[in-house]
């Protein structure tokens, strides 16, 4: 395959590949290498990831590795208000494609809690999260086309919040008029420094969204995932 032709900034790091599971097996094995070493040094790992349907073969990689999983908290990075048996459920995904073989005996720790609105729902995401410790050790991110990440969108009237250096919170409500359910995600603050950080995507039409936001990277609030652009990035790609 040819190389994508797009400049990454000094200190991003390109992890291209040719085809989806041949990325997803590279990516599997730099996490479990990082959560391996942080096991070695500390009681508990913490591994933040993101739905949809481009980690599906990751997560099948990651499954499979010899960790000791019942040390590691995995969490989503962000998710839909809607209840775990819903299609739209990212919990739903991870427990059918990540909590399985060795990974069943991890810490899953759920954003999706009691309450009809996330807003309502907060303070028990609050609670649930109140033992996970920051800087997280191994965030991996997507990124949809309109330069939104976790569900860090555009147009969520809760984003200048959510995003800015001084935002108290580790989550927050999120309700974007472009997406059809409410949603509860991490905030820049509890994201941001954690040890690796990975940019997992696929397709032509990503990257040149990814180059469309590193083209203007001041301006985050236009395109949340320029908050996330920055030197020792892991970009994980393929067609």
């Amino acid at each position: 395959m040819k190389t994508p032709d797009i400049q990454l900034p000094e200190g991003m790091l390109p992890r291209f590949g040719e085809t989806p599971e041949q990325v997803a097996v590279a990516l599997a094995d730099a996490v479990a290498e990082v959560l391996e070493t942080r096991l070695a040094q500390a009681p508990r790992a913490s591994l933040v990831v993101s739905g949809g349907s481009t980690p599906l073969p990751f997560f099948k990689a990651l499954s499979e590795k010899a960790l000791d999983w019942q040390r590691v908290d995995i969490l989503l990075a962000d998710e839909r208000w809607v209840a775990e048996d819903d299609p739209a459920s990212n919990t739903q995904l991870v427990k059918a494609h990540l909590l399985q073989g060795k990974a069943a005996a991890a810490n899953y720790l759920s954003l999706k809690q009691q309450g009809a609105t996330p807003l309502e729902g907060l303070a028990a995401v609050k609670a649930e999260l109140a033992d996970l410790a920051l800087p997280l050790d191994v965030l991996i991110l997507g990124m949809g086309n309109d330069g939104h990440t976790a569900s860090l969108f555009p147009d969520a009237p809760e984003l200048a919040e959510a995003i800015s250096a001084d935002c108290p919170n580790r989550v927050a409500a999120a309700t974007p008029p472009s997406q059809s359910q409410q949603r509860i995600t991490l905030t820049w603050p509890a994201l941001k420094d954690a040890r690796f950080t990975a940019l997992h995507l696929k397709g032509q039409d990503k990257l040149e969204t990814l180059e469309q936001a590193l083209a203007n990277p001041s301006d985050v609030m236009a395109m949340p995932v320029r908050a996330f652009l920055q030197p020792g990035l892991n970009v994980f790609w393929s067609p």
